[in-house]
């Protein structure tokens, strides 16, 4: 699989990187902790996405409440050498490990997460190190000098920001330059033909300053397989039935309107929807990845498929208009 820089650090990524917030858990809620993949099913899931040539494993430590990062770390373990050096890890901070505990990316939390990150995973450096969320109630100089000791001390290889607004990445790209600090060498952000809002600041920024790109939530929660319908209940296990409230906003008739005419098109091409709904992700110039958070082994085909579907920009724009209000 072909592997991008990741913006102006010396980290190589793979197109495609397997995202782990489903491995003992839903992403990083407490209520559920527990749910989500199972240990053997995490496993046969990082399987196979090595056997398609994924090697970029992005996790945090709350996802599933240090689960993730447990699970990652036991299958390493059972790995030989060639395969665990060819694995790129990247996890992240700022969530509370489990309900009522504190949160945010104060220095001394940032040191205490990290280091027991590290032993999750049994591993004694991470690629990449991620600030999950803003934290307001900490000047960003402080975080930025916390993860800067971590990248001096070896402990981390570069450092990133998900769920950054536009503001934050410019003030943080700033104080970065200024103080010459360690930078924001990465942004994940959700990105989809349903959400767009990253067009607005974040990539603008992006292209502005060097940060590599990579979307998760691709899919929008697979809204963009074709296994919602108008009218037609959520299928059994689906995130709808799970996890519904961040996508209650798309139940529109525009939303199944634009979903009708995005499974032509992908028919047209002799696909399914979330390859094609990947491969506009894939076309973008400033994308250097996509993270994909697959819940079976076989949920990551389309996401091999759409490596080979080259999209031009003006089919990326028509199929962007589809969800234009």
């Amino acid at each position: 699989m072909e592997r991008r820089r990741l913006g102006g650090s010396d980290i190589d990524v793979s197109r495609i990187i397997l995202g782990c917030g489903n491995f003992g858990g839903i992403g990083s809620a407490p209520a559920f902790f527990g749910q989500g993949e199972s240990r053997e099913e995490a496993a046969a899931i990082m399987d196979a996405a090595v056997g398609l040539g994924i090697t970029t494993f992005d996790t945090a430590d709350a996802y599933g409440g240090g689960r993730s990062e447990t699970f990652i770390g036991e299958w390493l373990r059972t790995k030989p050498p060639e395969i665990r050096e060819r694995i790129v890890l990247s996890t992240k901070t700022f969530n509370p490990m489990e309900e009522g505990a504190d949160r945010g990316l104060r220095p001394e939390r940032i040191r205490r997460q990290l280091e027991s990150s590290l032993t999750r995973l049994g591993v004694e450096r991470v690629d990449m190190y991620l600030t999950h969320d803003q934290d307001p109630g900490t000047p960003i100089e402080d975080t930025l000098r916390a993860l800067d000791e971590l990248v001096r001390a070896g402990k981390v290889g570069a450092i990133g920001a998900s769920n950054v607004d536009g503001a934050g990445l410019a003030e943080a790209l700033e104080t970065s330059a200024r103080r010459g600090l360690a930078r924001f060498e990465w942004v994940q952000n959700s990105y989809s033909l349903l959400d767009r809002d990253a067009e607005r600041d974040v990539l603008p920024l992006c292209a502005e300053h060097g940060p590599g790109f990579t979307p998760f939530s691709p899919l929008a929660g697979g809204w963009l397989t074709g296994k919602y319908r108008a009218g037609q209940p959520p299928p059994p296990g689906s995130r709808m039935t799970q996890r519904p409230e961040p996508y209650r906003h798309l139940e529109s008739p525009a939303i199944y309107r634009g979903l009708e005419r995005l499974d032509e098109h992908a028919r047209a091409r002799g696909v399914d929807t979330a390859t094609l709904a990947l491969a506009w992700l894939l076309a973008h110039p400033l994308v250097t990845a996509v993270v994909v958070g697959p819940r079976r082994p076989e949920h990551l085909e389309p996401a091999s498929r759409a490596l080979e579907l080259h999209l031009g920009e003006d089919e990326r724009a028509e199929l962007a208009r589809l969800f234009d209000p």
